[in-house]
């Protein structure tokens, strides 16, 4: 089969909820991927970030294999050898009393938002039903009904409601807002991404995280960071929220935390946010399973290993510098931290972004649009500078013929 055959059985059989580029790939192997005709293609969208160790690092793929041929599941309804020691080994590397494991990102936000709701009416005393969670605009967590109640982008959350109450929305990057908003004694919680993704790489000012943080701690609210994607030395520090020394009260994981093998999630807090829930009272089959376990122990001990963060916040560096000295009219401004960044682009002579990404397809780099102006540019974060100098010419070399 080519390409267009495996495109055309995909659009055939399979819902049409997304848009990807019309490329079939089908191996992979550090910071590139092939395709189904044998082109090889820099990967820079990294899953999401979800990829951050690169394609099927070997030693995620070897843990993989082990554990493949001893137990994959066992569910909650039974302990397993693995699960105590996936916890302990996560809790005292991020640095945190408990652990409850999930699959997907939307998994973990969605668990973030009931131990929220749960610890304002049992810790904080909040009246039944009267629990507020703050949220930003332009936010992204996932795409579930009560996810997308907090969206304030039509494309997310149009002709899907009724939605899920108890949400304010605030503008992002605006302390004042927050404390505002925190007047009301009914707010259990603020959630935010460090770095908001989707919307377009969007860095929020200098101090920002720690103002917010500083503004619940004064209010008893607890601070939430959605750490799915900015986390695990994607932005140069383990988590974005390194930059300011903020130790969130619920952290959200996901993405990279697998390596990009398996559906992973985790979310964090303290025992006296933590254990708020109670036996039955929430869980997931696949949530914490041996196979799971085992990958997600050797995904974090290759990043600590290989200190993958400092590669990230070298790498970046030299990818905004490289990319602010290219002159051309498309480019409007580069900006983002590690290697979680983001081309701003200016439609010219009736070319745009995404007719950037598909000329970037064609010269070997895959990146995707988001929000039909913006770029995100994320390689794995074992990328070398050979490697980085040569997709810096593939990019400079596209946008000179777009």
């Amino acid at each position: 089969m080519r390409t267009k055959e495996y495109i055309e059985r995909e659009e055939k059989f399979g819902a049409h909820n997304y848009h990807p580029l019309p490329v079939v790939l089908n191996r992979g192997e550090g910071v590139f991927v092939w395709d189904v005709e044998d082109k090889r293609y820099f990967d820079f969208l990294s899953g999401y970030s979800a990829l951050n160790q690169g394609h099927r690092h070997p030693k995620i793929i070897e843990a993989l294999k082990q554990q493949a041929d001893c137990l994959t599941l066992t569910s909650r309804a039974f302990h397993s050898d693995l699960l105590g020691e996936y916890m302990e080994y996560t809790c005292r590397y991020f640095g945190y009393d408990k652990l409850l494991p999930m699959n997907t990102g939307a998994e973990g936000v969605e668990t973030a938002l009931k131990l929220c709701r749960r610890w304002g009416y049992v810790r904080k005393g909040v009246a039944p039903e009267q629990a507020k969670i703050v949220v930003c605009a332009d936010n992204f967590h996932g795409r579930t009904i009560t996810v997308i109640s907090m969206s304030t982008d039509p494309s997310s959350y149009g002709n899907f409601g009724p939605f899920t109450p108890g949400f304010v929305k605030i503008p992002y990057n605006q302390a004042d807002a927050l404390r505002e908003a925190l007047a009301d004694p009914t707010v259990v919680g603020f959630l935010l991404e460090p770095i908001q993704g989707e919307a377009g790489v969007v860095v929020p000012d200098e101090g920002y995280l720690r103002e917010c943080y500083a503004l619940c701690k004064q209010h008893h609210v607890l601070f939430i960071a959605d750490e799915i994607q900015t986390g695990i030395a994607r932005t140069g520090k383990m988590l974005a929220c390194d930059y300011e020394e903020v130790r969130p009260d619920i952290l959200i994981l996901g993405k990279a935390i697998s390596g990009g093998v398996l559906p992973v999630s985790a979310v964090l807090a303290d025992d006296e946010v933590m254990l708020t829930i109670l036996p039955g009272e929430h869980g997931s089959t696949y949530g914490g399973n041996p196979l799971a376990a085992k990958v997600s122990i050797a995904a974090l001990e290759v990043v600590k290993e290989e200190r993958l963060w400092e590669n990230a916040y070298r790498m970046g560096q030299l990818f905004r510098e490289e990319i602010a000295r290219i002159d051309n009219p498309m480019i409007k401004l580069v900006r983002g931290k590690g290697l979680l960044n983001a081309v701003v682009t200016e439609p010219t002579n009736g070319k745009n972004a995404w007719d950037i990404c598909m000329a970037l397809m064609r010269n070997g780099l895959l990146a995707k649009p988001t929000h039909d102006h913006i770029i995100r540019f994320t390689p794995p974060l074992v990328i070398t500078e050979e490697q980085m100098h040569e997709a810096i010419a593939i990019i400079r070399q596209t946008l000179e013929e777009v």
